[in-house]
C-alpha cells in the first residue's frame, strides 16, 4: 500500500486542464494533424511503432504550452501549430530512448513501444522522431527557434546522462536531483513556452519570463510525478506504483528518506536500490520509512515553492484566458490525484 497525502484538507475544488484545453482546443487538432502528416513513412514500422506511443501518451501538455504562450503573448499566426508538433517530436523521441534505457515494459499502462518492436526498433524510430522535429525547425525558419529547441535536444541528452550516472547511488544529493530534472524534463517546457513569445516577436523580458515559468513548472511537475510514484491514491486508480523502487530510481522522496534515517535505515536503502536486492514487502517498508521522515509531503512543498516561482513569472503579463490557464496549470500538476 502507499501512503495517502493529504496536501491541502481546505481545498475544495480540484485543479484541472479544463480552461487550458477549451482555449487551444481548435490549435490542438491543427497540431495533431501536424503529426500525423510528419509520422508518415514509406517505412511501415516507422508511423506504427511512433503511431503507438503518441496515440497512447499523454494530453499533449508540452505543445500546449507552446500554444498557450503564443496566445497570451498576442501571436495570430500559424507558425506555432508546426513548433508545437515539434515540441511533442522531442518529448515522444525522448520518451521512446527514456523506456530503452529503463527496460521498460510498460508506458502509461500499456505495452511499451520496445516491448512490442524490440530496443533497436525503438532507439532508431526515436532518431527518426528527432530528425522530424528538426525539419520542422529548419521550415520555420528562426535561427532563434532553432537554437532554443536544439539547445534543449541537447540538454535533455545530457539530463538523461546525468540520470544514469546517479542511478542506483544513494549518495545523490538533493541538488544533483534538482540538476537531472531540470535538464530532462524542464528545459523542454521552458523552450516550449519561450518559442511562443519569439514567434509574437514580443520583448526579451516576457521571452525570459516564459522560460522562467516553463522550468519551475518543469521542475514542480517532475517532482511531483516522482512523489506519485509511491501514491495509495495512485494504486486505487489502478496504476502501478514503485515502479522507481524497483529500478532503484534516486527521486527527491528517497533522497530526503535516506537522509533522515538511521544506519540501519540507509542500509535498508543501499540494498534495495544499490543492490536491487529487493525482498517481497520491501516496498511497503520504504513506503512506512518515507512517512516517518515526511519525505512525501515535504517533497511536494518542494514542488510549491517552484510552483510559486512559476507563478510570479507570469506576473508583468495582462490578465487574459490565457494567463489564467497557464496559472491553473501550475495548481493542476502540483494538486494532481494522490
Amino acid at each position: 500500500m502507499g501512503v495517502v497525502i493529504n496536501l491541502d484538507e481546505k481545498q475544495t475544488k480540484q485543479p484541472s486542464l479544463d480552461l487550458l484545453v477549451s482555449l487551444v482546443e481548435d490549435d490542438i487538432k491543427a497540431v495533431n494533424k501536424q503529426i500525423l502528416a510528419r509520422m508518415h513513412s514509406p517505412v511501415a514500422m516507422i508511423p506504427q511503432l511512433a503511431g503507438h506511443i503518441i496515440a497512447a501518451g499523454g494530453k499533449r501538455l508540452r505543445p500546449m504550452l507552446t500554444l498557450a504562450a503564443a496566445r497570451m503573448c498576442g501571436y495570430q499566426g500559424e507558425r506555432h501549430i508546426a513548433l508545437a508538433a515539434c515540441v511533442e517530436f522531442i518529448h515522444t523521441a525522448t520518451l521512446l530512448h527514456d523506456d530503452v534505457v529503463d527496460e521498460s515494459d510498460l508506458r502509461r499502462g500499456n505495452k511499451s513501444a520496445n516491448a512490442i518492436w524490440g530496443n533497436k526498433a525503438s532507439v532508431l524510430v526515436g532518431d527518426f522522431l528527432f530528425s522530424r522535429s528538426f525539419e520542422l525547425m529548419v521550415e520555420d525558419g528562426s535561427l532563434e527557434i532553432l537554437k532554443i529547441l536544439s539547445n534543449a535536444s541537447s540538454v535533455i541528452a545530457e539530463g538523461e546522462v546525468l540520470q544514469l550516472m546517479t542511478s542506483n547511488d544513494t549518495e545523490t544529493g538533493e541538488a544533483e536531483y534538482l540538476d537531472v530534472i531540470a535538464a530532462k524534463t524542464a528545459k523542454l517546457f521552458a523552450a516550449a513556452c519561450r518559442i511562443g513569445a519569439v514567434v509574437a516577436e514580443r520583448p526579451a523580458v516576457e521571452e525570459e519570463a516564459l522560460k522562467s515559468f516553463g522550468q519551475n513548472l518543469g521542475i514542480a511537475f517532475q517532482v511531483i510525478d516522482d512523489v506519485l510514484d509511491y501514491s495509495a491514491v495512485q494504486a486505487e486508480l489502478g496504476k502501478t506504483i514503485g515502479d522507481d523502487f524497483s529500478e532503484g530510481k534516486i527521486t527527491l522522496p528517497v533522497i530526503l528518506a535516506f537522509r533522515r534515517g538511521n544506519d540501519e535505515e540507509r542500509i535498508f536503502w543501499r540494498r534495495t536500490l544499490e543492490d536491487l536486492d529487493q525482498k517481497d514487502g520491501d516496498l511497503d517498508h520504504a513506503l512506512g520509512l518515507m512517512r516517518a521522515h515526511d519525505a512525501l509531503n515535504d517533497s511536494v512543498e518542494r514542488a510549491r515553492h517552484y510552483g510559486s516561482i512559476a507563478r510570479d513569472a507570469l506576473g508583468i503579463f495582462p490578465e487574459c484566458p490565457a494567463k489564467q490557464a497557464l496559472l491553473e496549470l501550475i495548481e493542476f500538476c502540483i494538486d494532481r490525484p494522490y
